[in-house]
């Protein structure tokens, strides 16, 4: 016999079940789970452990960055200067490296610098009322000006005296998991406590579903989009040290385009173009699609001329969704 219990314990059930497929990270995270499941049949290369390898170690640098292009959108604003802001970071890091100055040291000066774009765009954002399309669109260009006078538009492979830690910081792996991996999910993990408890979380998403009522409730609205923009620009700074290291040179086209790459991974893990929605997971799940659709295009000699179109479709499923889903509410 059926009691109102088991009713309500079946209701309660279907009810969770229901929220967690009505999430949009719900469902990349499947596609993604299903392409590496296919291209492990369909070819040999996909699971081999240097691929892997790869994968996780490429994806990480772009889902850095896209967990502080989430905070921006969820703002309700974007962020194009993120690419230039990495190599910004990295050229920092190994002229001032090479100059003799050590790891560390060197390490916040290029976060520092990361940081000043950020709070550029911030400034004139919050307090100017510029658009935040023209502002970084404006910083894209000047970050990357910026990083060609300092190396003199010449490459960089010498990092001085502490030249090996910056390769085992950024290229080097522990349990044979790469290092951008272990900062990654320190990043997810911290974010995400931030989004949904701490006061800056909220007032972030607050600002991003209503200005107007986000400034009658006396939400600082003009501090926090500075702090949201440097924010921005930290993880872009972070993942341009981390990307020196992997690669072992610095060259000033690092992070060309990379803005449409990390857009495209917050959008499609679930922030909303329109503000007020956002996860760091949805971040780092959107990012890992995108790498295993472009390490697919490579394992099965596809084009690499396709990964934009594949990229650009995926935006637009994405956006097409978060539109239906609002519609049915």
């Amino acid at each position: 016999m059926t009691t109102l219990d088991d009713i309500i314990g079946k209701s309660q059930h279907k009810s969770l079940l229901s929220r967690i497929m009505g999430l949009q990270v719900f469902w990349v995270f499947t596609a993604a789970v299903l392409a590496c499941l296919a291209l492990t049949f369909m070819t040999d290369a996909f699971a081999s452990e240097r691929n892997l390898f790869n994968v996780a170690r490429n994806f990480a640098f772009v889902a850095i960055i896209a967990i502080g292009m989430t905070a921006v959108i969820a703002s309700g604003g974007i962020d194009l200067s993120v690419g230039s802001s990495v190599v910004l970071s990295a050229m920092v890091i190994s002229v001032a490296m090479a100059s003799g100055l050590p790891f560390w040291f060197a390490a916040v000066l290029a976060l520092g610098a990361a940081l000043l774009v950020g709070l550029l765009n911030g400034v004139l954002i919050a307090y100017a009322g510029m658009p935040a399309f023209v502002v970084t669109l404006g910083t894209l260009s000047a970050a990357r000006s910026l990083a060609m006078v300092l190396s003199d538009n010449k490459m960089i492979w010498q990092f001085g005296p502490d030249h090996d830690i910056l390769l085992w910081v950024g290229g080097g792996s522990t349990f044979g998991l790469p290092h951008p991996l272990f900062v990654l999910t320190a990043l997810t993990i911290v974010m995400s406590l931030a989004f949904k408890w701490s006061r800056w979380g909220q007032h972030l998403f607050a600002i991003g579903s209503n200005e107007t009522a986000a400034v009658l409730t006396g939400i600082p609205v003009k501090r926090l989009k500075v702090s949201i923009y440097m924010f921005s620009a930290f993880t872009a700074g972070l993942a341009g040290i981390l990307m020196a290291g992997w690669l072992g040179s610095v060259t000033t086209n690092l992070g060309q385009a990379m803005e449409l790459t990390v857009i495209a991974a917050a959008v499609i893990g679930g922030a909303n173009l329109a503000g007020g929605e956002g996860t760091a997971l949805g971040a780092v799940v959107g990012a890992l699609l995108i790498e295993v659709i472009r390490n697919s295009l490579i394992l099965l000699g596809i084009s690499t001329f396709w990964q934009g179109m594949f990229i650009g479709t995926f935006i637009i499923v994405a956006v097409a969704f978060d539109r239906f889903r609002n519609f049915r509410t």
